[in-house]
């Protein structure tokens, strides 16, 4: 069963948010309203680096279709095995998405979560975009709704030691933040993209292709690795609005050049392998 995620910190000053109606209150007396939709805006002004940060509407709009068509099902399966794997039964677990865009890997994670496992799970993106289509979404899911927010991975509006989960999907880590929230036991679960990650789109979109990283990499400051799986499988795209999709949610749409853009738009079917490594990370004891 989902819940919403409770244990709030008030952005401003870190002190606990307590639910009162329609808006979340700290002790100091900031307020944040509850928006009719369902989300939260916990981006103070004075955190923001644009006006309008994250992902646009064009954007999260394209990785809506992209992802509901289940072109990335078995990354969210295997996400969803390894949040779910060693959770008590005994106890309320909780899990954050942190960077959870339109919510599709949270959906899936309620569906694939047993009755008898009690989840409390919040969604947080710096997008006001992707966190109202994620809560739109989220209130014709019969599984359960996580509480969603507009936040900040740089400042989690987060009570410290209180997620068994963090999740990292293609984002953008905070290793320092994402190990202050959670408990001592709690894991960090990460997924990044491979060395052959869409690599013929990116043959096709760019004259020549950057040396990949290594595959063995440190684990980050404050983590011990656990575990670590490939997640790989061919994926054919017809139409060209599923390819432009695939373009519109990867960095890739900015980086080729308008030469690369309009070999892609030129496409009516392609076929990519996903590739994408899946980490889990355990929080590292003090002291």
């Amino acid at each position: 069963m989902i819940t919403p995620f409770q244990s709030l910190a008030c952005p401003l000053d870190g002190a606990p948010l307590q639910s009162d109606g329609s808006t979340w209150r700290c002790a100091t007396g900031h307020c944040f309203d509850i928006a009719t939709q369902g989300y939260t805006h916990l981006l103070p002004v004075q955190q923001k680096r644009s006006r309008d940060p994250g992902d646009s509407k064009e954007m999260v709009a394209a990785r809506r279709r992209f992802l509901n068509a289940g072109n990335y099902q078995p990354i969210a399966a295997a996400v969803s095995r390894a949040v779910l794997a060693d959770l008590s039964l005994d106890e309320t677990a909780s899990c954050l998405d942190a960077g959870c865009g339109d919510g599709y890997y949270l959906r899936q994670l309620a569906a694939a979560t047993p009755d008898r496992q009690i989840l409390a799970v919040l969604g947080l993106d710096i997008s006001k975009w992707a966190v109202l289509a994620a809560a739109k979404q989220s209130a014709l899911n019969p599984a359960g709704r996580p509480n969603w927010v507009v936040g900040s991975n740089a400042n989690l509006p987060v009570l410290p030691g209180t997620l068994d989960r963090v999740l990292c999907m293609f984002g953008f880590p905070v290793y320092a933040e994402f190990a202050r929230v959670l408990k001592p036991a709690g894991q960090l679960l990460q997924v990044d993209a491979g060395p052959d990650h869409l690599r013929e789109l990116r043959e096709i979109i760019y004259p020549t292709l950057k040396p990949e990283r290594s595959a063995e990499e440190l684990a980050p400051a404050g983590f011990v690795t656990l575990a670590s799986e490939t997640v790989r499988f061919p994926l054919e795209l017809n139409g060209t609005e599923q390819i432009a999709d695939l373009l519109a949610m990867t960095p890739h749409l900015y980086r080729a050049s308008a030469e690369g853009r309009a070999k892609a738009a030129a496409l009516t079917t392609l076929a990519v392998t996903v590739d994408v490594r899946l980490t889990r990370f355990g929080r590292r004891a003090v002291g």
